[in-house]
């Protein structure tokens, strides 16, 4: 029997992008470079020169001096590294408490090194941004004790940009830092530090077109030091960092940012004109169609939203068999869907929560992948109206 080839649509960038060219082309020359970036020898040199030459990539990235840029295995070790009462200015004083957005990612939530009894949650608003007022109550009951708030720059959910500068003004007011998972904002929006106010960024090259494995902590200022070392050893990434560095995928992340930086204007307004294709078709065949955060600035790539009595696995399942790539809104483990600690800390009430499905956008995404989701989408409502129809 004759096997039909479907033209699937990827529309699950914020989980990982595909590959871009240029990011392939690097990772491949770097990888036949034989030395090790630390030896002093000719190939050595050659080594520390693709890895500098990506650190001043994603230096520029973020406005800040290459020397600010600690290479990591990727977003997660990133935040783990700068979530420790240890980090800041050398000699001063440490944070003694970690206040979190309700929403930020996992590897914020449980990933960093404060006792559980010094982290809190600042709560979120229904359209998924910070409490100001919230923050700003908890910074007062630390009576002067400094602290640091870990905060996203865009929700990897909803697409919900972060009011990261006016909550950076009022924590440091109060003598705090500020921590930013810039992971989601990186190739959709601008992740400058100075305008953001953060004084440390998270970044990961596999959300916007470099290679997975790869990320990177950013400071904003060379006098601020991250946390104390998780891995110990030969002393790498000036000591941030021990262990020979990934050559190969660092320059991947390097050629990944070139391209971000010098395409972001464009491709935020190209992005954004297909997310509000996809809106459009989701309300046309779902009036009823609930999207999540929709009273608040989103990223230019993202949508997620839920019909309402149409489970999100199932919605999930219908489009793959369809061709069509897209997430549950919820976290999955281990093959299990869970109910969004996003979604949660929005107040969106548990059956509608249940339902959230995200569509996100990227570099190579074009009409046709809208479309295949249009068609896909609708025939699988369609097919479950007659099954209830029929029941």
């Amino acid at each position: 029997m004759a096997s039909h080839h479907i033209a699937r649509a990827y529309l699950d960038y914020n989980a990982t992008a595909p590959l871009r060219p240029e990011a392939r082309a690097a990772v491949c020359a770097a990888m036949d470079c034989v030395g090790n970036p630390s030896s002093i020898h000719a190939e050595g040199r050659a080594a520390r020169a693709i890895v500098e030459e990506a650190r001043r990539a994603v230096a520029d990235l973020a406005g800040v001096a290459p020397r600010c840029v600690v290479f990591t295995s990727g977003g997660t070790e990133a935040a783990n590294l700068a979530l420790a009462p240890t980090a800041g200015a050398p000699g001063g004083r440490p944070v003694e408490r970690l206040i979190a957005g309700a929403g930020e990612h996992l590897c914020v939530l449980q990933g960093h090194r404060f006792a559980p009894d010094a982290a809190t949650l600042a709560p979120l608003g229904r359209d998924g941004r910070i409490d100001l007022a919230a923050l700003a109550s908890s910074l007062a009951a630390m009576d002067g004790r400094p602290a640091m708030l870990a905060l996203q720059g865009a929700n990897n959910e909803t697409g919900v940009i972060q009011p990261v500068a006016e909550a950076a003004a009022l924590v440091h007011a109060a003598g705090g830092l500020v921590v930013c998972d810039a992971v989601q904002l990186t190739g959709r929006a601008s992740v400058a530090m100075a305008p953001l106010g953060a004084d440390f960024l998270v970044l990961s090259a596999h959300k916007f077109g470099g290679p997975k494995g790869v990320g990177a902590l950013i400071a904003g200022r060379p006098e601020l030091h991250v946390g104390a070392p998780m891995l110990r050893g030969g002393g790498q990434e000036r000591g941030a960092r021990a262990g020979t560095e990934n050559v190969a995928a660092i320059a991947g992340f390097g050629a990944a940012a070139r391209v971000a930086g010098a395409e972001a204007a464009q491709e935020s307004a190209r992005l954004a004109a297909l997310r509000d294709s996809l809106v459009q078709r989701v309300r046309e065949r779902a009036p009823d169609a609930v999207i999540f955060g929709a009273a608040a600035p989103r990223l230019c790539n993202t949508l997620c939203f839920s019909v309402p009595g149409v489970a999100a696995a199932t919605l999930v399942i219908a489009l793959d068999l369809a061709g069509v790539a897209v997430s549950a809104g919820s976290a999955c483990s281990s093959g299990k869907l869970t109910r969004s600690h996003v979604l949660d800390a929005m107040g969106i009430e548990p059956d509608l929560a249940a339902g959230a499905i995200r569509l996100s956008l990227g570099w190579a995404s074009n009409e046709a992948d809208v479309a295949r989701f249009d068609a896909a989408f609708g025939e699988t409502l369609a097919s479950l109206r007659r099954r209830r129809g029929a029941a």
